[in-house]
């Protein structure tokens, strides 16, 4: 018996079901997971600074910068780089009536009127290291002055740009030192869990950064006094213009980046920010090198008075990070060092205890070391190096220096201390 072919519907009823399907298809949720590059780009583009996302073909930069729009309920506007005449940036030479009286005004594109009449918006400036190098001289002042023509774009304007590595990108150009140093450069990498689970339907929520109102003067404060101090240290690192001209369409060290690195800075810690979303941050806007540096130089501040711990070592608090904690200890001994002194040396030795007594003991080797050497022959070995004599191996050392003292000045107090630690060989 022959079988019987369903009813076929009208080919209208037939790509009814094929948009609905297309919906379901592209029907999403969201939820709140942690996502560093992300996060970096919400912070960027909450201080109003120009962002371009390097990344392959289709890792995701263009659905990131729409639900970076949706986030923010900005109306996204995409502008394809490689496609448009400078005159598209730089506007259209319009000849009136009296040109001698009047001049020549430069007529703006449609896109750039549309948002100056939205008062707000996000301008996606996308396929940029394949535009040429006319076109990205005349995105200057798009990405700077926020100026297209003679038209001004609001400040509710924000600007984030996307562009492939040359090596993958068509007919692509490196991008022009000039265009490069007004961007904060991130780099855009798949995670494999997001895109399993968005594939699933599940994105991460782009969020906003929590501004704390009470800390903004405080972030302020410690952003300025982070970098002008850098700077002070690093006078070379204020500008330098990278070798060669791969480098040179990246991130790198001017008076304009460290202002944006400043920025950011501020906004990271009145946000509270995690160290590797302000990584991300600091080494997009001058680079790589001096943007660790500067990271480097954020813990060195971080770092308790050395003073202060030698003033009172039982209420000592140290650092809880392994490499800040040995730092901070290390600069006890350097500060003991620089004025050595038998109270000052009895504190540094107490100073250790209490590092001894709140995290991990093999942190002490070094700075008990360093501060075993700075011992004058007529100073008593002080009861904290009994206590950590088992840990870092001093009370030999301490023992043969006080016979040393004890053979030489043929005291009875020092050989009492000889005997007092010799219990411990």
């Amino acid at each position: 018996m022959p079988m019987t072919s369903p009813a076929l519907l009208p080919t209208d009823g037939q790509l009814s079901i094929a948009d609905d399907l297309l919906t379901r298809l592209r029907t999403t949720t969201t939820e709140p997971r942690p996502d560093e590059q992300l996060e970096a780009l919400m912070l960027a583009v909450a201080a109003d600074l120009p962002v371009l996302l390097w990344g392959e073909p289709g890792i995701g930069k263009t659905a990131a910068l729409t639900q970076l729009a949706a986030t923010l309920d900005l109306p996204l506007t995409t502008v394809i780089a490689s496609v448009h005449e400078p005159s598209d940036f730089s506007g259209l030479p319009i000849v009136g009536d009296d040109p001698a009286v009047q001049g020549v005004p430069m007529a703006p594109p449609q896109w750039a009127v549309e948002l100056v009449r939205a008062g707000r918006g996000l301008l996606f400036l996308d396929e940029l290291s394949t535009a040429t190098p006319a076109v990205q001289a005349a995105l200057l002042r798009v990405v700077l002055e926020r100026r297209v023509g003679a038209l001004q774009l609001p400040p509710g304007v924000r600007i984030v740009a996307a562009a492939n590595p040359r090596a993958s990108a068509a007919d692509g150009w490196e991008l022009s030192p000039p265009l490069a140093n007004r961007f904060v450069h991130l780099h855009w990498v798949h995670d494999r869990d997001v895109v399993v689970r968005g594939l699933g339907g599940i994105w991460p929520r782009a969020q906003l950064p929590r501004l704390v109102p009470e800390r903004l003067p405080e972030a302020v404060a410690f952003a300025r006094r982070a970098v002008c101090g850098f700077l002070e240290v690093r006078p070379t690192l204020i500008h330098r213009l990278p070798a060669t001209e791969a480098r040179r369409g990246g991130a790198w060290p001017s008076p304009r980046s460290w202002e944006a690195a400043l920025t950011l800075l501020a906004f990271g810690t009145a946000a509270s920010v995690s160290r590797d979303v302000l990584a991300l941050l600091v080494r997009g806007a001058v680079g790589d090198g001096p943007g660790l540096e500067l990271l480097a130089h954020l813990d060195r501040m971080d770092l308790p008075d050395p003073e202060s711990l030698l003033a009172d070592p039982p209420l000592a608090e140290l650092p809880a990070r392994g490499d800040l904690r040995q730092a901070a200890l290390e600069a006890v001994v350097a500060a003991v060092g620089a004025r050595p002194e038998r109270e000052r040396w009895e504190a540094g030795w107490a100073v250790l205890v209490r590092a001894l007594e709140t995290g991990a003991p093999d942190l002490l080797v070094g700075p008990a070391t360093a501060l075993a050497a700075l011992r004058r022959d007529d100073w008593e070995v002080p009861e904290p190096v009994e206590r950590l004599a088992g840990v870092v191996g001093l009370a030999r050392r301490a023992d043969r220096s006080v016979e040393r003292v004890a053979a030489a000045a043929g005291s009875g107090r020092t050989t009492g201390a000889h005997r007092s630690t010799g219990t411990h060989r």
